[in-house]
């Protein structure tokens, strides 16, 4: 005899592919004709664009551009000259399990670019990219949570109820603003932006009701050229925030928001040269966990008929740490000159890794700095290193973690003996979970009547019970309840004493 069961579905996202892919590509460009040749190259100040995102078969793909300004010194000629290079870059990245239907998060950065002069009208551009990629398939999990009128089968059920933390919903957001800055003040001419690049980082995010509200800064760095020839840096922060609908989550859920340039432009309004138009055009990419109740048929018997069951295993997560650890970087940069002063400092982070030891996970990700200076001979260099920095949280093995690096504020740097010191922060926002399999009943059948061979029950048995074994497995192998057990043995719980021998009534 078949039983009605009361059923459900668990609807949720599984991660399928978190990665970060690293990765160099190369163009060859000429200059133009406009620009006079060159005589060496200073610096590549450049930008990495999130292009498109495309979730395919088992497979992720990921698209965008590298906008580079190559600075070089031209012959003949004082000052800086640049010029601007467009790069494309796609990646793939194996998901199993992924589909159509399914979305990914991408955040690419530019770690690293140089070039190098082939000969003065034709320059070798070469890229290092660090792409994060996240892949997420929808999945629906058919749940049993228990049996409908179980007293027709005399049955029995045991049910777990507790709870699963899990990824809710994904959702994106296109979203452009446009901000006047003024360049610094001083006297005579403007200065000439070489260059102009933009870093977005939501600060704040909150879920009212079926909204989530995130707000965030811009911050915006040019490089600058005096009109004597003198190389500085300026920087501006640009306040945003939105508003994005999100439904069926509450307002308990856990938001994460990154914030990705797709696009910026930097023109120059009419009047004194000193006011610029910035245009950003940014993605957010959202993910909300939240922790959901389950209940789970976990067995079933009956104390009249012999049972059939059918079960499945069901994943379900449970959540371990969350925060943000701050790490402060302090190095010294050694150029193996006299630094006279400091023009501009960038950083960009590059891949992040993680090692065990024991129940510490140990985070490191690659923090890649660049500063241009002036040398003792008034000369502009550039110095570039790559620089560890740990963070180590308590994470005890069968979790997994899931981190995003970033960094805020500026990058300090000014002359030192020996070099350069730089100071900067790097922000670990870490999430750790652990995914536990839960068997539940998906069906079960009643069968023959329970009897021994000559068709009768004993109406009573003595027995010890059996290392780990439980009042649950002694009454479902008799064919009584669990109730009746701890009655007979004058049990107030299911916690069964050490060699004492147990009353085991057949059910009534």
């Amino acid at each position: 005899m078949e039983l009605e069961f009361d059923r459900d579905t668990m609807i949720c996202y599984e991660t399928v592919a978190e990665v970060t892919l690293c990765q160099e590509e190369t163009l060859e460009s000429i200059v133009p004709d406009a620009c006079p040749d060159i005589l060496r190259i200073v610096d590549v100040c450049g930008q990495a664009y999130l292009g498109s995102k495309q979730a395919k078969e088992g497979t992720a793909s990921v698209s965008g551009m590298v906008r580079a300004v190559i600075l070089y010194q031209p012959e003949g000629a004082s000052g800086l000259r640049r010029m601007e290079v467009g790069l494309p870059f796609t990646c793939q990245v194996e998901a199993q399990g992924l589909t159509e239907h399914g979305m990914v998060q991408a955040s690419p950065r530019l770690r690293n670019a140089e070039a190098r002069a082939l000969n003065p009208r034709k320059v070798l551009l070469r890229v290092d990219l660090a792409v994060d990629v996240t892949a997420c398939q929808p999945v629906e999990h058919p749940i049993c949570k228990g049996v409908l009128e179980e007293e027709k089968g005399a049955l029995c059920q045991r049910q777990y109820h507790g709870d699963t933390y899990q990824l809710v919903s994904i959702q994106e957001k296109p979203f452009t603003f446009t901000e006047s800055i003024r360049l610094p003040s001083g006297q005579g001419e403007a200065p000439q932006v070489l260059a102009c690049r933009a870093q977005p980082v939501c600060t704040e995010c909150k879920l009212i009701g079926s909204k989530l509200i995130f707000k965030g800064m811009a911050e915006v760095y040019l490089l600058l050229q005096e009109p004597e020839g003198g190389i500085s840096s300026a920087h501006e922060s640009l306040p945003f925030s939105q508003i994005l609908e999100v439904s069926g989550v509450g307002e308990e859920g856990d938001c994460q928001v990154r914030v990705e340039l797709t696009d910026l432009q930097c023109q120059e309004e009419p009047g004194d040269g000193r006011n610029w138009e910035v245009a950003l055009e940014l993605l957010a990419q959202v993910m909300v966990r939240c922790r959901r109740s389950v209940t789970l048929l976990q067995d079933l018997y009956s104390t009249k008929w012999k049972t059939e069951v059918d079960s499945q295993l069901l994943p379900l997560c449970r959540l371990g740490e969350q925060g943000m650890r701050p790490q402060t970087v302090r190095e010294l940069l050694e150029t193996g000159e006299m630094v006279r002063g400091v023009t501009d400092s960038r950083l960009s982070l590059g891949q992040l890794t993680q090692s065990r030891e024991g129940d510490q996970l140990v985070l490191t990700v690659e923090a890649w700095i660049t500063v241009l200076y002036w040398d003792e001979h008034e000369q502009i260099q550039r110095i570039q290193r790559t620089i560890p920095v740990s963070c180590r949280l308590d994470c005890p093995t069968g979790y997994q973690c899931s981190c995003i690096c970033r960094t805020t504020g500026e990058v300090f740097a000014a002359p030192s003996a020996g070099g350069i010191e730089v100071r900067f922060p790097v922000e670990f926002h870490y999430l750790s979970t652990c995914r536990t399999p839960m068997a539940f009943v998906e069906n079960a059948r009643l069968g023959d009547a329970r009897a021994n061979e000559d068709g009768k029950r004993p109406s009573i048995v003595l027995r010890l019970a059996a290392p780990g074994e439980g009042v649950w497995e002694i009454a479902k192998a008799y064919g009584t309840t669990v109730e009746q057990i701890l009655q007979a043995n004058e049990l107030e719980d299911q916690v069964l004493p050490e060699g004492k021998m147990l009353l085991i009534p057949s059910s009534r």
